[in-house]
């Protein structure tokens, strides 16, 4: 299940996400190239990109979770936000933070984002389907088998958070981040919808 708004276009500068455009031109945010932007990732420290490459595409391997959870939930009136569940994630990923010595604090902001950021496909995807109910899945995907595979996702990104703290806390961050978000888009071929989730849950990755 693939949402893609109607007139999206992806204005791209280098290969790297400039701005997106939805539907009456919008502007959503997206990072953009820039003569300063790709003079910092030339001149990142060896292994900036091999250290930040996995934190986008274990985000974007998180969002795919969404479509699944959004099927399971649709129609039945579970609503897509779960304070419960969402702590419950939170406690999970301070704890294994501290356990494989990352930020517990900086980990808990990541995850907050990363959760929002599956609630924006999930809420994008019922609205589609609400408009056309011939879109809508016609099978109820197990939402606990999905939530193992959250969990297995959040482990590794967890364990990647630690494994990129050099890299995060660098000011080649955000440049180097823009051009594994806009490699990571391609090499999963994330539509408009992904790609703008994929962005809000990358904004605490750096600092």
């Amino acid at each position: 299940m693939r949402l893609v708004p109607p007139a999206v276009r992806v204005l791209a500068a280098g290969g790297v996400a400039a701005a997106l455009l939805v539907g009456g031109g919008t502007a959503i945010a997206a990072p953009a190239a820039s003569a300063t932007s790709t003079a910092y990732v030339a001149s990142a420290p060896r292994g900036s990109y091999a250290q930040l490459h996995p934190l986008s595409a274990l985000s974007a391997q998180r969002l795919a979770t969404a479509d699944l959870v959004a099927a399971a939930k649709y129609g039945t009136g579970s609503p897509i936000d779960d304070p419960a569940r969402e702590q419950q994630v939170l406690d999970a990923v301070a704890r294994q933070a501290a356990e494989v010595g990352a930020d517990p604090a900086a980990t808990v902001r990541i995850f907050r984002d990363q959760i929002e950021a599956n609630k924006v496909v999930q809420r994008a995807l019922h609205r589609k389907w609400d408009a056309d109910p011939a879109s809508a899945p016609t099978e109820r995907p197990d939402l606990t088998k999905v939530r193992a595979e959250i969990n297995r996702i959040n482990g590794e990104l967890v364990r990647a958070i630690a494994a990129a703290t050099p890299a995060r806390t660098s000011p080649y961050c955000s440049a180097v981040l823009t051009a594994t978000t806009a490699h990571v888009r391609h090499e999963q071929r994330l539509d408009a919808l992904h790609t703008v989730a994929l962005l809000r849950a990358s904004r605490s990755l750096c600092g």
